[in-house]
């Protein structure tokens, strides 16, 4: 697998990053990277983005000149990590009030509305990482025809538990927020509670379907 660009982050922090496009193997090495830097002299915190890994270290225990030596000599014996996921279903509302940009989609991808729904319902998913807010999932797996780009004018609004599509990739809003993803539908369960054991519904290495519970054409 083709080794990642590394570029320093200031002093103490080292950027590990992989060419596009995200996919599954390529996030899993990522992972692997992860778990076996941890391990190393003077790494203190990884921080795994999409296609991409971040890790702060102690310039006080080890040097950056050390540390991309050591991520170059590992990379080639790194096995994908695979993070042991749940299998999670998420009912969604399509269309109407709740996915405002369906039609959007549809006439972008050039299928119907009922076809980007089928489509989008049968993919399978994996969570890669969480971020931007707290329990947004950026999942892979989205089937390639339904890529659509981002709103032109992002919503400074977008109500909380929407799902939406944003270029090659789909996510559920856990909160209301500004956003420009392509709103197709809104599920009725909650992806972030603070006051939970377990505050986020998603974490890294879930599966994920989409369940039609409705649709509004």
């Amino acid at each position: 697998m083709t080794p990642p660009r590394l570029h320093a982050l200031g002093d103490a922090a080292l950027l590990c990053e992989l060419p596009p496009p995200a996919t599954l193997a390529q996030q899993q090495q990522i992972w692997a990277l992860a778990s076996e830097a941890l391990q190393w002299r003077g790494v203190h915190e990884v921080l795994p983005g999409m296609n991409n890994l971040s890790l702060l270290f102690d310039p006080e225990q080890v040097d950056a000149a050390e540390l991309e030596m050591q991520v170059l000599s590992a990379w080639p014996q790194l096995a994908g990590m695979a993070i042991e996921g749940r299998d999670i279903r998420i009912p969604v509302v399509y269309g109407g009030e709740a996915g405002p940009d369906l039609a959007d989609v549809a006439a972008h991808t050039g299928l119907t509305a009922a076809e980007v729904v089928r489509r989008h319902s049968s993919g399978d998913y994996v969570v890669y990482l969480l971020g931007f807010l707290p329990g947004f999932a950026f999942m892979g797996g989205l089937p390639p025809e339904l890529a659509t780009p981002r709103r032109a004018e992002p919503r400074v609004a977008v109500p909380a538990r929407s799902v939406g599509i944003g270029g090659s990739q789909t996510g559920i809003y856990p909160l209301v927020s500004p956003g420009g993803w392509q709103l197709i539908g809104r599920t009725p369960l909650e992806l972030f509670d603070p006051a939970a054991a377990e505050p986020t519904l998603l974490r890294p290495g879930d599966r994920v379907r989409f369940v039609v519970e409705s649709v509004a054409l």
